[in-house]
């Protein structure tokens, strides 16, 4: 359902082609980068995060993790994910396939400043078996209500 929804909202840009469907699982940033040939570093994990009651999705690099300091500078409250049993009922997404494309407009989505090292980057697309490969400019205009910030530290 979810990857259908995503499929739909690209139509409107007649990009819904570039949808990558994958027979192998891309839930995790391994198993993406292994089903897409690439670097772990390429693929745009999306992490959802709750602010009082406000849903935050965060795209992040792949090799990247929260830096807890940095998060509460930017949003001044601890961090705090969504319950993993959540996470569909409060994105519209599985977890595996969270991505900030075909969400409802109370949710806000910040693409995070390590993705800014790549020319692509791959976010999922609606499932655990699917993704998409954008441009930073083109992440930036389709993503949702999007805004840049700098809230992560690579994963030692």
């Amino acid at each position: 359902m979810s990857l259908q929804k995503v499929q739909n909202y690209f139509k409107q840009y007649h990009m819904e082609d570039r949808i990558i469907v994958l027979e192998d699982s891309s839930a995790t940033v391994e198993e993406a980068a292994s089903a897409l040939h690439t670097r772990k570093a390429r693929i745009a994990k999306t992490m959802s995060f709750l602010v009082d009651d406000q849903v935050n999705l965060i795209v992040m690099a792949g090799d990247v993790k929260i830096d807890n300091h940095k998060y509460k500078e930017v949003f001044h409250k601890k961090c705090k994910m969504v319950p993993y049993d959540q996470v569909e009922e409060k994105t519209g997404h599985q977890v595996g396939g969270v991505c900030p494309f075909a969400l409802s407009d109370d949710i806000h989505v910040y693409l995070d400043d390590s993705l800014k090292r790549f020319s692509t980057v791959f976010p999922a697309a609606g499932n655990s078996h699917s993704a998409i490969e954008l441009t930073l400019d083109e992440l930036a205009a389709y993503g949702h209500n999007t805004k840049w910030i700098d809230v992560t530290k690579a994963i030692s």
